[in-house]
């Protein structure tokens, strides 16, 4: 059988990120020249019928009672089920209006983080928003199921805000590490980001092993053909904190890192700049995995 070509994957769930993700979504289907999927999960919910409340009512109005809700439980996924397709029906109406030649529209039962680690195998990368209806409003709090999505797939994660905008240039914070050697690699052989003028920065290292990965860094990108500014940044205050006030100062669009690596110590770094730096940002951010 001919295996699928891989998609750009996109959740949404009718919070106010939901066009940002749309728009998102469609930029980078243009630019790799991928077919989108749009994807929406109808939450699961408790049924009415386990409960047991026969020590507190009347056995008589407890059958009532339970029908009832049994006939609000059927009509509320009825609703939901509805809601979900004229959604996607206008997220698609978005997305190909925003420059997404092919878009399919998928409306699954079930948890939208269960649902991308079943579509994975599919996927080129992964756009959702940073948060969803549970924070509507909170543009800096980070979405409920974000860290977990981010620790179960191992496919790249676009993450996007409130708003989104074509980026006119990104940046990749370096460290030197095989994480950032890695994720040069996918800047370079994704082609998304190419014709793109790059930033590359690197915090508090400023030692002579650091400073020759990081000007062999800099070459590299040179040699591919991307405009480069490199700024080496004192390390007074916290990584996070001077990376984005080098994005804030620079007006950067995009921001690029590294996903932790797989071994014993990954909770801690994700528990601290990868996580730190998607709760802070005000613009979006690509997990390189």
């Amino acid at each position: 059988m001919e295996q699928k070509e891989e998609q750009i994957i996109a959740s949404v769930d009718g919070s106010v990120g939901s066009l940002a993700v749309c728009e998102a979504a469609a930029w980078v289907a243009s630019r790799l020249d991928r077919s989108l999927l749009l994807l929406h999960t109808l939450e699961r919910r408790q049924q009415h019928g386990a409960d047991d409340w026969s020590g507190a009512i009347g056995l008589g109005a407890q059958s009532e009672l339970l029908e009832r809700m049994a006939q609000l439980d059927q009509e509320r996924g009825r609703l939901a089920m509805q809601y979900g397709k004229t959604l996607l029906t206008e997220a698609e109406s978005r997305a190909l209006a925003y420059g997404a030649l092919n878009v399919e529209t998928l409306l699954r039962h079930g948890d939208f983080v269960e649902a991308l680690v079943e579509l994975e195998a599919q996927a080129r990368l992964m756009v959702v928003g940073k948060v969803g209806t549970d924070h509507a409003g909170e543009f800096t709090a980070l979405g409920s199921h974000i860290e977990s999505l981010i620790r179960q797939v191992h496919t790249s994660i676009l993450i996007t805000g409130a708003q989104f905008t074509p980026p006119q240039s990104f940046m990749l914070a370096y460290d030197g590490r095989d994480t950032a050697e890695r994720s040069l690699d996918r800047i370079i052989k994704g082609g998304l980001l190419t014709g793109l003028p790059c930033h590359l920065v690197m915090v508090g290292h400023d030692d002579a092993a650091h400073t020759d990965k990081f000007e062999a860094a800099t070459t590299r990108l040179k040699r591919e053909g991307y405009e480069v500014a490199a700024s080496l940044i004192e390390g007074s205050g916290s990584v996070t904190d001077s990376l984005l006030n080098y994005q804030r100062e620079n007006d950067i669009g995009l921001l690029i890192m590294g996903a932790f690596a797989h071994s014993k110590v990954r909770h801690l770094f994700l528990g601290s700049n990868t996580i730190r730096m998607i709760q802070s940002s005000l613009s979006p951010l690509i997990v390189l995995r």
